[in-house]
């Protein structure tokens, strides 16, 4: 686990000031470098030690088997798991004779920065060889936002105190030995050397590698090229061989001379291009970074950076730590889906082997929400590769008996990957989640050509699914049964509230959208008997009440449930998952991840704030966070229902999940949804932010320990800055037309905000909270330090 405060606390930098290698993984985590098209783990230069290799390509993957103790109608036959593709990051560095390892040797320095402005990994080493020869390494990495196939290394070597022989070996290697991913042995057979051999080239400086999967038959080439800058009769050369290609650059140096190396790498795969086509589809990328050089790329993406946090950053003024964590979350963000230009964003982004490389409903729920206010373009490019596998949603549905599309717990490429049903296909809600995001870029882009072109296909399906789904009981209410919430410790089970009311929204949403399209909807073969159903459906949607409890359960019949027995529950017992059967979890009052919660973040306009308040304090006594998905909701509920500290306490734990590994996890890749997490936490929580019914509000507040909150918000086309002190908040619009206005909400008083004309508004007192909610014994958040 990463030590509390590993890193210093910088409000732009994410720096380690020395080599923990027993935490090497996870920092190559944290340090990983990506733009949603190529991602490139934070292993060292000279590829030992490392904990996790990790080079990938999004939704590059190989076919393995699920196992099945017995096998079910409609069970999915095999997986998908995300393949380490050819690593190009090795420049081994052999000094006389002696190899450039950290073990070895005295390591006097060694400093690695991740900074988020330039986005760029800097790295400068000091080091002295068992033979006694000094020298200083200096690193800087990149993975280009402006040119999606393209990362570059420069890499530079100065002799100290004598005359040294340096070699560096700069490569590409394909099937590189891993650590085990899977106790399985037919999976571990499907990844060991995944990639086939189909073609190598090689030049004086540079060369490329072609290789195929074997099952699901994807081909990637890598491809690489140097710039060299060092002393007279420095000499280079180039082998290929199958599954490797080395540059050797071979020099003497003296004292205070330098060996400068630049390295350019281009990445592409494809499933269908031919063997040529994609061979020169990425020696032309390649030529186009050696176009640019190094200062060229570097400048490219430091000037990307600088538009995406005008347009993006968070100010925080009073909790230094948060305030690192958010734009490092933001930062995170935008490389799992700046390019990935119509495909998904994992829950792990391309920093990790995490859940096999998925992408579940986390994107659409806590990552696309972000983005949609940040980097609206991502949104449209995510959504438009769901539309992309409504075929394979189509199919799922019509195996379950189903009208419409049932999209994939987990997947890569859009089939179904979960072997598991309760906590898989039986959590409905992602179709929901997939509509809401739709429903939510619409309104805050206006951008009415997507939701025709796609917008409105994915909404009709989804809203098939639930009138298929669901049924009427003789008294004409409308239930969904058998189905499984965001909470996966509730399994299959009826009226999950969460769920019907995402599923209500969805069902408006799409007879909305068909009145404004009906000529597109009339060639989906929607008619207004069929729109008539699904507003029936929505309007006698069941949500469950317990009127004795004064709460919701957060499904039928919840509350008359078993508690759980908290208190003799051990620290070293949680997760729960781990330790105790489902069996046991399905059947009592324990919670995993907020999920009634959750629903009044998202449909908070459904619940009165006395019921708000009501069910936070039920809840949290069962909420035990066995997920990174939790803390971020937490806070913003305990935020609008008053308990600010709380609500604090909750945001420091989605922020620094990755930076302190909280969950102990972070080795497999970073939390990219806690991650987006910090940011809603930020501006839903203590900005107040929300968009029920395309109306943009907020109701700021401020907990005790934090001073300040600045964020912008894109808003069709106008960049919206909110600026929160203690008692006053400011609005301001910049980017929308000379005479252009905004309407919102204000603690729900109506402000108009035109460009260059700010308004400031009073934040109200806030009414008194209840009695401050208890946690089960041991799983109360952090507290948050004193300000600093």
């Amino acid at each position: 686990m990463i030590r509390e405060r590993a890193y210093p606390v910088e409000p732009w930098h994410v720096r380690e000031t020395r080599l923990d290698l027993d935490v090497l993984a996870q920092s190559e985590s944290v340090f990983a470098l990506a733009n949603g098209h190529v991602g490139l783990r934070g292993n060292l230069d000279e590829g030992e030690p490392h904990g996790l290799p990790g080079t990938y390509l999004n939704s590059f993957f190989e076919l393995r088997p699920l196992p099945y103790a017995e096998a079910g109608y409609g069970f999915p036959e095999s997986g998908q798991t995300v393949v380490n593709v050819t690593n190009g990051k090795p420049i081994r560095l052999l000094v006389d004779d002696e190899p450039f390892d950290v073990r070895y040797g005295n390591l006097t320095s060694h400093e690695r920065i991740l900074d988020l402005r330039a986005g760029t990994l800097h790295r400068s080493v000091e080091w002295t060889s068992p033979a006694g020869k000094q020298i200083k390494v200096r690193s800087t990495r990149l993975v280009s936002f402006t040119q999606r196939a393209i990362a570059a290394i420069e890499y530079e070597v100065e002799a100290v105190d004598e005359e040294v022989r340096l070699i560096l070996q700069s490569e590409l290697v394909a099937n590189e030995e891993l650590p085990a991913q899977s106790k399985d042995p037919r999976v571990a057979a499907v990844l060991d050397k995944p990639l086939q051999a189909e073609e190598r080239l090689c030049q004086e400086t540079g060369g490329l590698l072609i290789h195929r999967t074997k099952a699901s038959g994807l081909r990637v080439v890598a491809a690489m090229s140097h710039d060299i800058d060092g002393p007279p009769r420095t000499k280079t050369g180039t082998e290929a061989f199958e599954d490797w290609a080395r540059t050797t650059v071979t020099c003497d140096l003296r004292p205070g001379q330098k060996l400068r190396l630049v390295k350019y790498l281009a990445y592409g795969w494809s499933s269908q291009r031919s063997l040529p086509g994609l061979r020169d589809q990425v020696a032309a990328a390649l030529s186009g970074a050696r176009y640019s050089g190094w200062e060229g790329l570097v400048e490219e993406q430091r000037e990307f950076l600088d538009t995406f946090w005008d347009a993006s950053d968070v100010r925080v003024e009073g909790d230094p730590e948060v305030q690192q964590a958010v734009r490092f979350g933001l930062f995170h963000v935008l490389q799992a889906g700046a390019r990935a230009e119509l495909r998904p964003i994992a829950a792990k982004g391309l920093t990790g082997p995490g859940y096999d490389g998925h992408t579940f409903w986390d994107t659409e729920t806590f990552v696309l929400p972000v983005l949609t206010y940040t980097q609206p373009a991502a949104v449209a490019s995510a959504l438009r590769w769901r539309h992309s596998t409504l075929d394979l949603a189509q199919e799922r549905a019509r195996t379950l008996g189903l009208r419409g599309a049932a999209f994939p717990w987990r997947t890569i490429r859009g089939q179904e990957c979960s072997a598991y049903w309760p906590a898989g296909t039986a959590a409905f809600h992602i179709g929901a989640d997939i509509a809401d995001a739709v429903r939510r870029y619409v309104q805050a882009t206006g951008d009415e050509e997507f939701e025709r072109e796609v917008g409105l296909e994915l909404l009709v399906e989804t809203a098939r699914l639930w009138r298929s789904l669901g049924h009427h009981d003789r008294q004409g209410r409308f239930h969904l049964d058998g189905v499984t919430g965001p909470d996966e410790y509730t399994a299959v089970k009826d009226d999950n509230v969460y769920t019907n009311l995402m599923a209500q929204r969805n069902l408006i949403a799409a007879a909305e959208a068909v009145g404004r399209h009906g000529d597109k909807a009339w060639k989906l073969g929607v008619d207004d008997e069929e729109t008539a159903a699904w507003r029936d459906a929505a309007n006698d949607i069941h949500i469950p009440y317990d009127e004795e409890l004064g709460v919701h359960p957060q499904v039928e019949g919840f509350t008359r449930y078993q508690e759980w027995d908290f208190a003799d529950t051990a620290p070293e017992q949680y997760p729960l998952l781990l330790n105790f059967p489902y069996f046991d979890l399905y059947r009592k009052q324990v919670v995993k991840q907020a999920d009634l919660v959750l629903a009044m973040h998202w449909r908070g306009d459904y619940f009165t704030p006395e019921q708000k308040a009501r069910n936070f304090a039920y809840y949290e006594r069962r909420t035990v966070r066995d997920s990174s998905l939790s803390a971020c909701t937490q806070a913003v509920m305990a935020a609008e229902v008053g308990h600010l500290e709380l609500a604090h306490d909750y945001l420091g734990e989605a922020a620094l999940m990755d930076l302190h590994d909280l969950n102990q996890n972070t080795r497999d890749g970073v939390h990219v949804a806690s991650l987006a997490g910090a940011w809603i936490a930020l501006v839903a929580g203590f900005g107040g932010m929300r968009d029920h019914e395309g109306e943009l509000s907020f109701a700021p507040r401020l907990p005790d320990r934090l001073d300040r909150l600045e964020f912008s918000l894109t808003w069709r086309g106008m960049r919206v800055r909110v600026d929160v002190r203690k008692h006053e908040t400011t609005y301001s619009l910049r980017d929308g037309e000379g005479d252009a206005m905004l309407e919102l909400q204000h603690h729900g008083e109506t402000v108009r905000i035109g460009c260059g004309k700010p308004v400031t508004r009073p934040i109200p007192e806030m009414p008194p909270a209840g009695p401050q909610p208890q946690q089960p014994p041991g799983r109360a958040p952090v507290r948050r330090t004193n300000k600093s």
